[in-house]
């Protein structure tokens, strides 16, 4: 059985019956923007926002329908405690309903029908459904649709059922999309005709068979490169190979040095020259599940000209012990500059092993701060706008937040995801630009979910290790590059001998064993977690406010109390 043309019914379930009325109603207007979903192209997914209204209005398109389609959202992009709009057919009526499944995968119909079915019709490509859903329904069963990572969920009926409870979820095929539904209402500037391209690209590489690969390349500018302003950059990855790279930056070497030395390599290498470590000023930052990034009109980072290194070093994380023939990065760039010139900063935590998690942890929070004596000497009286973020962890991240407080108080939300994933780590354009000015603190937190693990996960960069970064895009340009912290080595010290007197277990808090290791031999009991929980939000923190040179801004280096 097939649905008939222009039809299709929509059940509302109360506790005493069941209406099914049969829809006669034509889709007007035009498709929705924004189609980025699919199911082996048998799917196609756009959708409208409206702000106002607090609503989106989504539309799919099915292909090849055969005995209907489950589509909604989840946490984690799980089947389970999920919120679904269901299509369905007995073989002989079709039916639509807002439904709910429980911690079992059992489908239930919601007595709240907030997917509210608004049309229907048959086409060549095939069959549209438009319907509508509240960001907030006040429903428990439903999910709230916030500015973040949305999971959405979909699976295929390819067998009539008679019911909705006779739904088998896990007998279907299903698959998972993650995107950003609330995007800004922002459009995409449009790039002018006398922009220049240019591909930063790495030679064909051999991966080494490990799990983690950091790979440094050096690529030179020609001479008398004049200044330009990047307007655009976008990942170029051999096809079929996306799911090794992990993430990919392009920083521009220190102008102090007249010559870089030529390296192609991996970045922990002993052959690596020293001098590249004077190559820290972001020029472009990519990651898993990133477009194309475009910077506003009145933006663009500057790179050549007087002052200005010729020389970049790209460096790849991969994730694979696979050969890969290379990643770049693509950049458009023009000579005709725009009014000011934007910059990137790191916010959160340095990249080291002090930062802990317990393994076994559903929810632990790791915070990082950007404090107000950092701001206060790094950056102009008239301060600095943030117009775009882009969240990083790797994979045990589960939320990342990054809130700007003033004179004490929180003042506002610079970036959020509560339902973030380290495989779609795209850089969002925000929907107001937040004015960051000195003295103002920049706080990131980062919560991390180890119930898979058995021992603990520490700070670091490899893909097993945890970092908790956010990379903030802002103009005007200031020489802060990195403004990061951790908690103070000495009191992490404490932390082992306290745990070494008050269990049992022998813990080495000797010098010779490694912070990773002492955190290894800890037996993680109850007492042990809370007292690393208390450590990480009242200890001292040593702070990094550093300049692209690597260099450090006169801000003292002794520990400094949690903001």
């Amino acid at each position: 059985p097939s649905f008939k043309l222009r039809e299709v019914a929509s059940m509302y379930f109360t506790m005493i019956a069941v209406f099914l009325v049969i829809l006669v109603v034509a889709l007007q207007g035009s498709a929705p923007r924004g189609s980025d979903f699919h199911y082996k192209g048998l799917l196609e997914l756009s959708w409208n926002v409206s702000y106002p209204k607090q609503a989106v209005h989504f539309q799919l398109l099915i292909r090849d329908l055969q005995f209907g389609l489950l589509f909604g959202m989840s946490d984690r992009g799980e089947f389970e405690n999920a919120d679904l709009a269901v299509l369905w057919s007995d073989g002989h009526n079709s039916y639509f309903g807002d439904a709910w499944s429980d911690a079992q995968g059992q489908l239930h119909m919601d007595s709240q029908q907030d997917y509210q079915l608004l049309g229907a019709r048959k086409a060549p490509e095939g069959l549209y459904l438009l319907f509508r859903r509240a960001f907030s329904t006040c429903d428990p069963k439903d999910y709230l649709i916030e500015d973040g990572t949305v999971h959405l969920i979909y699976g295929v009926l390819e067998k009539p059922v008679h019911s909705l409870q006779a739904i088998n979820i896990s007998a279907i095929h299903r698959g998972l999309q993650r995107v950003q539904l609330l995007k800004p209402n922002i459009s995409i500037p449009e790039l002018p005709r006398d922009m220049k391209t240019m591909e930063i690209t790495a030679p064909d590489i051999v991966i080494p068979s490990q799990e983690t690969t950091y790979w440094c390349y050096m690529a030179e500018l020609p001479h008398g490169f004049p200044k330009h302003h990047i307007i655009m950059y976008e990942p170029v990855i051999t096809a079929g190979n996306e799911a090794l790279v992990h993430h990919m930056e392009v920083f521009q070497c220190a102008a102090e040095f007249d010559s870089f030395p030529h390296y192609n390599g991996p970045c922990d290498s002993k052959m690596k020259p020293e001098r590249l470590n004077y190559c820290r000023h972001v020029l472009a930052a990519w990651a898993m599940g990133a477009q194309a990034f475009y910077y506003p009109e009145e933006a663009g980072l500057a790179f050549g000209g007087p002052g200005s290194s010729r020389y970049l070093r790209l460096e790849v994380h991969y994730h694979n012990p696979l050969m890969f023939k290379g990643g770049c990065v693509r950049g458009d760039a023009r000579a005709p500059l725009r009014r000011h010139d934007a910059g990137i900063m790191e916010l959160g935590l340095v990249y080291t092993p002090v930062m802990a998690i317990p393994p076994g942890e559903d929810a632990f929070i790791l915070t990082g701060y950007c404090t107000d004596k950092c701001t206060q000497l790094a950056l102009p009286a008239a301060g600095i706008r943030i117009f775009a973020s882009q969240l990083h962890t790797h994979l045990a991240g589960r939320k990342v937040v990054t809130v700007l407080s003033r004179d004490g108080r929180e003042r506002r939300v610079v970036n959020s995801d509560g339902h973030y994933s380290p495989h779609f780590q795209e850089i969002r354009m925000l929907k107001e630009v937040v004015p960051v000015f000195p003295g103002d603190e920049l706080i990131t937190t980062c919560t991390y979910n180890t119930e898979d693990r058995s021992r603990a996960t520490v700070g670091g960069f490899g893909i097993l290790e945890e970092m908790c970064v956010n990379y903030v895009h802002y103009y005007p340009q200031t020489q802060l590059e990195l403004c990061k912290s951790a908690v103070d080595p000495g009191y992490l010290h404490r932390y082992f001998n306290l745990v070494n007197r008050f269990n049992d277990e022998e813990v080495c808090t000797c010098p010779q064993v490694s912070i990773p290791q002492q955190f290894y031999s800890i037996p993680w009991n109850t007492f042990n977690r809370d007292v690393l929980k208390s450590l990480y939000s009242f200890a001292p923190i040593s702070m990094h406010c550093n300049k692209s040179s690597a260099v450090r801004f006169p801000v003292r280096t002794a520990p400094q109390p949690v903001p």
